[in-house]
């Protein structure tokens, strides 16, 4: 068994000792048999591509309000019960994380997009991409700096989450760096990686830099390779600027452009 799943194994122990098996309370998820939903999960391109209504599928769970900020959000159960761990071994470090975006399904997403494609959300160096980019494809690699197409976003997928602000400034000075050293350090030990770290020679398409973004591994590398073998551009539709996704290739630029540090190590 993989350190992660003993560890989440140890956090549903605790849950367990201190309440009956039936109870839930909103201070932790359901005490389900993680171990086994990780290994008996079945994922298909509609799962993959967002196609699915977290607070209604049943291996998600809302997130409690002492671990993210005040809108409500959601996690893969297994998910949830890892960061949980985390979150406490920070605290002890005087560490506070908080969660501040979970799971975002295809139409939370085809909303973030549109919203930029039409320039009605300002991008972050202040460039409105509809007035100011008007050919589709530069202006979809313009919003692709910081956000993701609908339907090829990892935050679809339950195993992502950002963590306490959103500008890599933050994690740069004070607080922040003592956050993101900390997460540097110890993240792994509960499986989470940084997908999106700075370019180089191991990561040269993709996403800019995210010190905030962070993905649980056992699901997010199942997904990936669900992503790298049956994921098509052809296959992203139904939204604002679509059509620049074959152009651009955004399957292999952007939705596998992550971090070699976030893909299994053999």
């Amino acid at each position: 068994m993989s350190i992660y799943l003993i560890l989440i194994s140890l956090v549903y122990s605790g849950f367990m000792s201190c309440k009956s098996p039936r109870t839930t309370t909103p201070e932790a998820p359901d005490p389900i048999a993680v171990t086994d939903t990780i290994k008996n999960a079945s994922f298909d391109t509609a799962y993959l591509m967002g196609r699915f209504d977290p607070a209604t599928h049943p291996d998600f769970t809302m997130i409690p309000p002492k671990y993210r900020d005040e809108e409500v959000r959601y996690l893969r159960k297994d998910v949830l019960a890892s960061f949980i761990a985390m979150h406490e071994a920070a605290a002890r470090d005087g560490i506070n994380l908080r969660i501040r975006s979970a799971t975002r399904n295809f139409d939370n997403q085809k909303r973030i997009w549109e919203n930029k494609w039409t320039g009605k959300t300002i991008l972050e160096d202040q460039t409105n991409a509809a007035r100011d980019i008007p050919d589709p494809a530069d202006r979809a690699r313009k919003i692709l700096e910081y956000s993701s197409m609908p339907g090829t976003s990892r935050h679809h997928w339950g195993t992502d989450i950002d963590l306490n602000a959103f500008t890599n400034e933050f994690f740069e000075n004070g607080e922040g760096l003592k956050i993101y050293t900390w997460l540097f350090a110890h993240a792994r030990e509960y499986g989470f990686c940084q997908p999106y770290t700075q370019k180089g020679t191991d990561r040269i398409t993709g996403y800019n830099e995210e010190k905030w973004h962070w993905s649980w591994m056992p699901v997010s590398e199942r997904l990936t390779e669900l992503a790298r073998t049956e994921l098509k551009n052809e296959m992203i539709g139904g939204f604002l600027g679509y059509e620049a996704a074959t152009r651009i290739d955004v399957v292999k630029n952007y939705v596998l452009g992550i971090s070699p540090s976030c893909l299994h190590k053999k």
